[in-house]
């Protein structure tokens, strides 16, 4: 159990790694926080030895963040993770110790989506190759292996925020669009909902990855699901690197099976721009690599920052969970002349009774409380009158249960 009255901001130390957008730095600055930042990912020692005296961690998709790392955390009150996925954090034991974690769910959505646009027409027109040999001065004008994408058929895999909106911007430009979700989405425009997997596979022109980077979807995309497509097909995948069998794809386009294909996520991927990347798909026809940069615009790096940095903040200051990856979502107002008491618990029956016993007890009244569960973690916070006295917090505090007490004021 830890317990925070009223932590000074001017002491809240921030570390944010790779390359966070500095939209980010100027909302904890704002807030006066000691703020480090490092350009890269560090190993589980380099954290384990950063993160002791962090109260706010900030991480991009490489930063791994295991139990062994946390529990060495005992500061850390939240984690921003400035992209969508979470899958490097070990989330229940973030629960567990109290920590929250947010991410961005739809920031760099459009910018996903236009490379994915934009890379589809250029593997159908074949402009990767024709430039490739442009540089060593072959003069190829010819229409051979270069079509329109109008009337073709995209097959998008995962019909979440990407998915659904590439779906909509092929549709606009003349494409037959079909989709394969195993939860039960709504289709958009005229999609086509696939009931299997192997539907889509054996339909489409275009096979587009958007999945998310859960364990299950660990080589999705398989020797079997290749001999399962169209032949001459084209394969993108910007979701997880680990959801295709880098193997199985290396065969595919060596055979022909896979005509053209651009991958930005990798199984392994460099930790810095000074490593090397490594990989059985470089110098493979009519294959693009991209150094998974599909939320790596301006636009939407800025966008992340804002979001994310935001969250933690209005955590830090409010103790507001909403969007909250891990943790009962709640959304709360303001708080004026009052304490803000914030209690993180195991969530077993009672808990609540016992802290308003306690306020019953020394006569405090409540202004306002707020419960919510998720899972196996609760989360009560309760505003009262500035006029107490102090020993209720050691009360609270030592209530079986407890994870985690912190008071804002």
């Amino acid at each position: 159990m830890t317990t925070n009255a009223s932590y000074p901001k001017h002491k809240i130390k921030v570390l944010l790694l790779e390359n966070i957008h500095a939209k980010a730095i100027d909302i904890f600055d704002h807030e006066g926080f000691q703020i480090e930042t490092i350009s890269e990912a560090l190993d589980e020692h380099e954290l384990i030895e950063k993160v002791k005296d962090i109260h706010i961690l900030g991480i991009r998709s490489k930063t791994q963040i295991t139990e062994k790392v946390l529990r060495h955390a005992n500061k850390l009150l939240c984690i921003g993770t400035f992209c969508i996925g979470t899958n490097q954090i070990a989330l229940h034991a973030c629960a567990q110790k109290g920590i929250i974690v947010f991410n961005a769910p739809y920031s760099n959505t459009r910018s996903v989506v236009e490379l994915a646009v934009g890379e589809m027409i250029m593997l159908m027109r074949n402009i990767f190759t024709k430039s490739q040999k442009m540089h060593i001065g072959k003069w190829d004008k010819s229409a051979k292996n270069s079509v329109e994408i109008r009337g073709k058929k995209l097959g998008i895999i995962g019909y979440g925020n990407i998915g659904s909106q590439f779906s909509v911007i092929a549709e606009a430009l003349g494409m037959h669009v079909y989709f394969y979700d195993i939860s039960d989405k709504l289709a958009l425009g005229n999609a086509h909902k696939c009931k299997s997997l192997e539907e889509l596979l054996s339909t489409c022109d275009v096979v587009s990855l958007h999945v998310d980077g859960r364990l299950s979807n660990s080589k999705l995309i398989g020797e079997r699901e290749f001999k399962l497509m169209k032949d001459n097909v084209i394969f993108m995948n910007l979701s997880r690197g680990h959801v295709t069998d880098i193997e199985a794809l290396e065969v595919a386009i060596k055979s022909g099976k896979v005509w053209g294909c651009s991958i930005d996520v990798f199984p392994e991927e460099p930790k810095s721009n000074d490593e090397e990347f490594v990989s059985a798909l470089r110098n493979l026809p009519n294959t693009i690599l991209t150094p998974h940069i599909g939320g790596s615009t301006e636009e939407a790096q800025a966008n992340i920052g804002d979001f994310v940095a935001t969250k933690i903040q209005q955590f830090i200051n409010k103790g507001d969970t909403y969007g909250a990856v891990n943790f009962p979502e709640v959304q709360l107002p303001s708080f004026e002349q009052s304490h803000r008491l914030l209690h993180i618990h195991e969530n077993v029956p009672g808990i609540l009774a016992k802290i308003n016993a306690i306020y019953a007890n020394n006569n405090i009244n409540i202004q306002a409380q707020y419960l919510k569960t998720k899972d196996d973690i609760g989360y009560v916070i309760t505003d009262i009158s500035t006029d107490y006295k102090t020993d209720i917090l050691n009360e609270i505090k030592n209530i079986d249960h407890t994870i985690r007490f912190r008071i804002l004021y």
